[in-house]
């Protein structure tokens, strides 16, 4: 399945959907630091500098996924929660190229304090377009991280073939897909389940600041396991949608 990715920051979600089996066609971030790591990792995946200005036309027919971590800043509680009243509330540009490319899946991810505040607004709107939705808190614990780390997470498929009130499950092949899998990348390996040691998290050295663009984008970043899990899940659903074996 072919994705594009908004507001990719430094490419957590192309991360985990690769890992299950996707492909990444094209990115959209303007953060300079996040813009260098994805030419870095991707240097063939073309990056667009702002979901404002990006034709969704274009990828029209050529895409199947849709994902994104749309900005949580008017939501977070570290924030004022502003809410629609921030400028950077963005999911209405996200909104207009999921109806310009028309994917057959979107994912979407933000902030726990979102479900109080725009949950039912950003359903409703993909409903609006003809998508079944799906919603979920998971936290980032679920993938044995030693953080908690809640965040919401949006699935939503074209009704056209829709999800028809099902759970989503992934049972193919018998090896079912779970939080407790032990991932081979990401730095797990075979026969463990945990993370590796973390290293010191300092923003300044001898008085200077120090990896603070770093400490930023990964503060800012999807965690990959949970993506992976989440595009196996998709993967696995559109399969038995489609009735391939």
């Amino acid at each position: 399945m072919r994705v594009l990715d908004l507001f990719s920051g430094i490419g957590g979600f192309s991360l985990g959907l690769e890992a299950a089996g996707m492909t990444t066609v094209a990115f959209c971030e303007r953060d300079p630091y996040g813009t260098k790591i994805l030419n870095k990792h991707w240097p063939d995946v073309p990056v667009h500098s702002d979901v404002r200005q990006l034709d969704g036309t274009k990828y029209a027919g050529s895409i199947d996924v849709v994902c994104g971590g749309f900005p949580c800043q008017p939501f977070s509680v570290a924030g004022k929660q502003r809410g629609k009243e921030d400028d950077r509330h963005l999911w209405p540009e996200m909104l207009r190229v999921i109806r310009e490319s028309k994917p057959r899946w979107v994912i979407g991810e933000n902030v726990s304090g979102f479900v109080r505040m725009a949950l039912d607004d950003v359903s409703l709107d993909l409903e609006n377009e003809g998508y079944t939705v799906r919603t979920f808190v998971l936290p980032a614990c679920a993938a044995d991280a030693r953080h908690r780390r809640d965040r919401v997470f949006i699935v939503a498929h074209a009704t056209d073939k829709g999800l028809q009130g099902r759970e989503i499950s992934c049972n193919t092949e018998g090896e079912g897909t779970h939080a407790n899998k032990q991932f081979t990348g990401f730095g797990y390996a075979s026969g463990r389940q945990e993370w590796p040691s973390e290293p010191a998290v300092c923003r300044m050295a001898h008085g200077v600041p120090n990896r603070v663009d770093r400490i930023k984008a990964l503060g800012n970043a999807v965690v990959p396991q949970l993506i992976q899990i989440i595009g196996e899940l998709v993967l696995a659903a559109d399969k038995e949608m489609n009735h391939e074996h």
